[in-house]
């Protein structure tokens, strides 16, 4: 499988950001129930989720938040990354048909460790959905490697 490389500790600058955007479909919850094993009506169940305060169906926070994730892993650092801690507040939930954009900002870097912190948050109609920060272990360039990212 044919992929970029990431962003190695001495390309990261305080300041970068990345964004992906994804709409929240019925068939993309009902897949993340059957990998998670999460199966809460509220989710999967549309005539149950009408009988709760948000009046249908949301989707699972921590598929929301997996677009963090995937940022975290293909983008920004991106590959070679190692996602090492998060601490999110979920404020609202994400419904069905929704635009989800996941933004990540690097806050502070680490040098000698190689440790990252990234400000991170997902957002639909401006509203924030999620918000939070992260530790992720950005990859070091291997001795040699003269390559810049484009």
């Amino acid at each position: 499988m044919g992929y970029q490389r990431g962003y190695y500790l001495d390309e990261l600058s305080i300041g970068m950001t990345s964004e992906k955007t994804m709409e929240i479909t019925d068939e993309a919850v009902n897949t993340f129930a059957r990998l998670s094993g999460d199966f809460n009506p509220i989710h999967v169940d549309e005539d149950y989720a009408a009988k709760t305060a948000f009046g249908r169906r949301i989707a699972h926070g921590a598929f929301t938040a997996s677009l963090i994730s995937a940022i975290l892993g293909n983008d920004l650092p991106g590959p070679g990354s190692i996602f090492l801690e998060m601490n999110m507040k979920f404020r609202k939930p994400a419904f069905l048909g929704d635009i989800v954009t996941a933004v990540a900002e690097v806050e502070d870097i680490n040098q000698r460790t190689g440790r990252i912190k990234m400000r991170v948050k997902c957002i639909a109609d401006g509203a924030t959905l999620i918000r939070g920060d992260c530790g992720v272990l950005a990859p070091k360039r291997p001795e040699g490697d003269t390559s810049r990212r484009d």
